[in-house]
């Protein structure tokens, strides 16, 4: 990714978290049974480019920034919805035209795995589910006056949108399909939340964004979040077995001086770390492989 290729993100601040500042999402892996359909659908109705494609793998995206990988594992079972796991990948587009023109893409050619929308004070957000059953996400942030640097306890509204509306509203039909997206944030189910703060929180060192009990965000930088972590199917889930559905979660951290002081906050705290001298990878309490590199290939 170009170092100017996402300037309409919000740009980091400094917050208290032991994770940098410019921490970011990279790439989601989906393990998926058809990956010619799995890729069909997102690349058609979702509105990604294939990027890359060879042998059981394809990666999608926008322009030079990949977003999703998606790798064919036809033998494994169906992923648990009460397990933990994913419960959606995240797309985040620049302005509201480019997320209607994905908005509309999807009902044209998807609207059955339509979800709903919601206008979550910090985002405006739609929701639909792939052919096998993953959780997405596209949304538009709305500006960071709006939500950042709130106080403590400090919860954002929910309001459902009216899809009709807001397309009538956003969408711009001349507007071709070309605009940057990436991943915005990832949202994961998994077994308790103290577990989870400990090990995101305590460990990783991301900030505590919003806190409503059931769910935990958290993020780097001062942004709304970059993880979800929640229950609400999954409350007493155990470890993860071998399933279709997540594969792993990916995150850039600027240089590799902090990515090796995570490594030391992981061992640390008696996490099993494996350190291929640039990536570091390691598994939460439910088993999801977290991938950890630092940016650019001389970092």
């Amino acid at each position: 990714m170009s170092s100017s290729a996402l300037d309409w993100r919000p740009a980091p601040i400094h917050t208290a978290g032991a994770a940098a500042d410019a921490t970011r999402m990279d790439t989601v892996e989906l393990l998926v049974g058809d990956l010619d359909a799995q890729t069909e659908f997102y690349r058609r109705a979702v509105t990604l480019d294939v990027l890359d494609q060879s042998g059981a793998r394809a990666t999608l995206g926008r322009g030079d920034t990949p977003i999703l990988t998606l790798t064919h594992t036809p033998d494994l079972p169906p992923f648990d919805r009460h397990g933990a796991g994913l419960y959606h990948t995240a797309i985040a587009f620049p302005d509201r035209a480019a997320l209607s023109a994905a908005v509309v893409s999807m009902a044209r050619h998807a609207g059955e795995t339509y979800e709903g929308a919601t206008d979550h004070t910090f985002s405006n957000a739609f929701y639909f589910h792939d052919p096998e059953g993953n959780g997405i996400e596209l949304y538009w942030d709305l500006p960071v006056d709006v939500w950042q640097n709130k106080p403590a306890g400090w919860m954002p509204s929910n309001t459902a949108i009216d899809p009709n509306a807001f397309l009538r509203d956003h969408f711009d039909p001349s507007r071709d399909t070309t605009d940057e997206a990436t991943i915005g944030h990832v949202h994961l189910q998994v077994g308790d939340i103290p577990s989870a703060r400990r090990f995101y929180v305590d460990m990783l060192g991301f900030d505590v964004s919003i806190d409503i009990g059931s769910a935990l965000f958290i993020s780097a930088g001062g942004y709304h979040h970059h993880i979800g972590l929640n229950t609400w199917h999954s409350a007493g889930a155990g470890p993860r077995a071998a399933s279709l559905g997540l594969g792993d979660v990916r995150l850039r951290m600027p240089d590799r001086s902090d990515v090796l002081a995570l490594a030391d906050r992981a061992r640390h705290h008696a996490i099993d770390v494996q350190d291929d001298g640039l990536s570091l990878r390691l598994r939460d309490p439910w088993g999801t492989l977290l991938t950890v590199t630092p940016e650019g290939p001389d970092a």
